[in-house]
């Protein structure tokens, strides 16, 4: 008798594992499905035919295009880039990722205020024009694969800041970058959260953005994600275009080498 309770109890613990488990699944999922279905109709292709405009029409005090712009490849040459991104230039002496890099051209090639811009609140002014130019730029790398350079001495050393960066805890809630983003199965409510100590695979994490949410009904670039991931930690709003946000990337890129890129991706 005493046996028989137990096997019916085991029986009962391994079922209820098994529903729990399969609602797990059903939500990731639902939450994949949801985005195939709207895959078709991305927004962002709006922000990449804009992007693509702006690239190639004369704007800023010197009414000149953005079409001399280096974005690591030659001067003009975007396809590509992105996947190779950030990297070192040496006209810069600096490591930078799309946005300085495009920050740069503005005001070197356009005579925009470079100050200016990355003051700008996210959505207003010029920062829409980054977000669309972001959109395009990545969209010319679609189906590449992510090939962040470590030749440089300099985007050695911004790896290892951003490795710190990265898992350095801090603030009111004491988190960091790794506490939702440095394991493997981890879920926030009912999104997956990627482990980016390592390649999570093709078109997930850093090879997803940037990206169109649905839910705020706008472009993000990568700076705006990361800030916002500073937001959720309780941190003060990094500097736009900070090399601790392009550490960052460069962290999250040469762990995500040889994964496919879709950006611009959708996301919730």
């Amino acid at each position: 008798m005493h046996t028989t309770r137990i096997m019916v109890g085991t029986l009962a613990a391994l079922g209820a594992l098994g529903s729990a488990s399969a609602q797990q699944k059903s939500a990731a999922d639902g939450i994949a499905e949801y985005r195939k279905m709207l895959e078709d109709g991305n927004p962002a292709e709006l922000f990449e035919a804009k992007g693509e405009d702006l690239w190639k029409t004369p704007r800023g005090p010197k009414k000149v295009s953005l079409q001399s712009c280096d974005l690591g490849l030659g001067p003009g040459v975007v396809k590509g880039a992105w996947v190779q991104m950030p990297r070192w230039f040496a006209d810069t002496g600096r490591v930078q990722d799309l946005e300085s890099r495009l920050l740069t051209c503005m005001e070197k090639i356009q005579g925009f205020s470079a100050t200016e811009i990355a003051a700008t609140p996210f959505g207003k002014g010029e920062q829409v024009t980054l977000e669309a130019l972001s959109a395009w730029i990545s969209a010319e790398s679609r189906g590449m694969k992510i090939a962040v350079p470590q030749a440089h001495a300099e985007e050695r050393r911004f790896y290892a800041l951003g490795q710190r960066a990265f898992f350095f805890r801090g603030g009111p809630m004491d988190f960091s970058c790794a506490s939702c983003h440095g394991e493997d199965g981890k879920r926030i409510r009912l999104q997956d959260l990627p482990n980016l100590t390592k390649n999570p695979g093709d078109g997930v994490g850093f090879a997803a953005w940037p990206a169109y949410r649905v839910s705020s009904g706008e472009m993000w670039s990568m700076q705006r994600r990361l800030n916002d991931c500073f937001r959720q930690q309780r941190f003060p709003y990094p500097g736009y275009a900070s090399d601790v946000t392009i550490a960052l990337g460069v962290f999250m890129g040469v762990n995500a080498r040889g994964a496919e890129s879709i950006a611009p991706a959708l996301k919730r």
